[in-house]
C-alpha cells in the first residue's frame, strides 16, 4: 500500500492547511509543557517547518486530555502553543475557539508561512462522534487536510478521519515515518527479528503476539501480562495480577515453543506500594507475594537473545515502573537496547517516557509516538485516520 504524503502536493504556497497533530502532552504543576514532556511536539516539527517553509498557511488542530465535549480551562491549548513557538522560534497565534468569528478573523489575516492553533478540538462534543456536519464546518476553514497524528489514528473522530471525506488528504512527515518503520517490521524485517512485549494486560496484546509468531525469531514476554502466561504454564505467580478469562486463550499458544521466552526470575513484594522488593526464582514466589519486575537472570537471558537480533520491536515496560522500586528491569533493558547494533523500534507511552528521561532516545532507530495506534496497526487493523491517505 502506498501512503500519500505532503511531498506530493505540487504547490503549497498560500494554501490553507488543516494540520491534525497529537500534542496531548503532560503539563507541569504550573500548567506548562515541560522540556522533558514535549516529545510529541518535537516529533511533529519537521512537518510544520516543511509546510511553513513552502508558504502554506498552517492551521493546527489538536486535543489535550479528555474534556468530554466541555470547555475545561486547564485543558486549553495555550501552554502547548507557547511551547511550540519556543521550539520553532516563531510566533504562533492561538484562537480561543474552534469555529467562530475569532478563528475566521485569524485565518483571514494569515500570511504565507504563518501558523495558528485552534482551541482543543475535544471541547466540541461532536469531535468524538464523527459528526459529518462538524467535519464539513472544519473543512471550510482550509484547502487541504494533513494528518500527522499517528497516535490517534485508531480513533474514528472528526478531525482524524471524517474530515478526510471533504478535503484532499495527505500524511505529514512523522506519520509517513511511523508507517514506513512499522510496516517494515511486520512485512520485511531484517532477520533475526526479536519482539519484546511488556505491559499490564495480555488481552490487549494477544493479536500482536499471534501476528509475530510466524515471523519473529523470538518473542520475549514480561510485565504483568507475562503473569497470565506463567499461570497458564502452571507456574506459581502468588497474588500477582493476572487475567483469568485469558488463560484458556493463552494455553492455545504453543507455550513450550522455543520462540516464546518468559521471565525466569523476578523482583517480588507484598504490595504495589512497597519501597523494597526481593529477588526470587519464579518457582519460589509465595502466595502472599506479587511479581513486579524482572530479575537479573531474565535480563541476562533477554540480553543474550537481543545480541543476536538484527531487528528489535519493543512495546511495554518490564515491570511496575510507576514505582521506582520496580523500574530497574525496564531501565536495564533500555541500556541493553541502546547498545544494540540492530534496528530498534520502540513504542508505548511509558516506555518512551523512560527512554527520554534517560536521554537515550538518539540510541534507538525509531521511537513511535503511538500506543494503541501502534498496536492496532501491527495487529493488521485498518486505522480510520489512514482511510483516504493510504491506497
Amino acid at each position: 500500500m502506498k501512503i500519500k504524503t505532503i511531498r506530493e502536493i505540487k504547490d503549497l504556497s498560500g494554501k490553507k492547511i488543516l494540520l491534525r497533530v497529537d500534542f496531548n502532552v503532560p503539563l507541569t504543576a504550573t500548567g506548562l509543557v515541560g522540556h522533558s514532556e514535549d516529545y510529541r511536539i518535537v516529533q511533529t516539527l519537521p512537518t510544520i517547518k516543511y509546510l511553513s517553509r513552502h508558504g502554506a498557511k498552517v492551521i493546527i488542530l489538536a486535543h489535550l486530555g479528555r474534556p468530554d465535549g466541555k470547555i475545561i480551562e486547564k485543558l486549553r491549548l495555550d501552554p502547548v502553543a507557547k511551547r511550540l513557538a519556543q521550539l520553532l522560534g516563531k510566533k504562533i497565534r492561538k484562537s480561543g475557539e474552534i469555529l467562530g468569528s475569532r478563528t475566521k478573523t485569524l485565518i483571514h489575516s494569515m500570511d504565507n508561512g504563518d501558523i495558528i492553533m485552534l482551541e482543543n478540538i475535544r471541547f466540541d462534543k461532536r469531535e468524538e462522534s464523527a459528526d459529518k456536519r462538524f467535519a464539513q464546518a472544519l473543512a471550510r476553514l482550509g484547502d487541504i487536510y494533513v494528518n500527522d497524528a499517528f497516535a490517534v489514528d485508531h480513533r474514528d473522530q472528526v478531525s482524524v478521519s471524517t474530515i478526510q471525506e471533504f478535503l484532499p488528504s495527505y500524511a505529514g512527515l512523522l506519520l509517513e515515518q511511523e508507517i514506513l518503520h512499522l510496516s517494515k517490521a511486520i512485512k520485511n524485517p531484517h532477520q533475526p527479528l526479536v519482539v519484546i512485549i511488556g505491559g499490564a494486560k495480555i488481552s490487549t496484546k494477544m493479536k500482536l503476539i499471534r501476528n509475530f509468531i510466524p515471523i519473529a525469531n523470538k518473542i520475549l514476554l514480561a510485565g504483568s501480562l507475562a503473569n497470565t502466561v506463567l499461570k497458564a504454564m502452571g507456574i506459581s505467580v502468588g497474588k500477582s495480577a493476572i487475567e483469568p478469562k485469558m488463560l484458556s486463550g493463552v494455553k492455545k499458544f504453543r507455550l513450550t515453543d522455543n520462540k516464546i521466552e518468559v521471565p525466569v526470575d523476578a523482583v517480588v513484594a507484598k504490595s504495589y506500594k512497597s519501597k523494597k522488593g526481593h529477588l526470587d526464582a519464579l518457582a519460589d514466589v509465595k502466595d502472599n507475594e506479587m511479581i513486579l519486575d524482572i530479575g537479573p537472570d531474565t535480563l541476562k537471558l533477554f540480553g543474550k537473545i537481543i545480541k543476536s537480533a538484527r531487528t528489535i520491536m519493543w512495546n511495554g515496560p518490564m515491570g511496575l515502573i510507576e514505582n521506582p522500586t520496580f523500574a530497574k528491569g525496564t531501565k536495564e533493558l533500555i541500556k541493553i537496547l541502546s547498545k544494540s547494533k540492530a534496528e530498534t523500534i520502540v513504542g508505548g507511552g511509558e516506555t518512551v517516557e523512560m527512554i527520554r528521561k534517560m536521554k537515550l532516545e538518539n540510541k534507538f532507530s525509531f521511537i513511535s509516538t503511538g500506543g494503541g495506534a501502534m498496536l492496532e496497526y501491527l495487529e493488521g487493523k485498518k486505522l480510520p485516520g489512514l482511510r483516504k491517505i493510504m491506497n
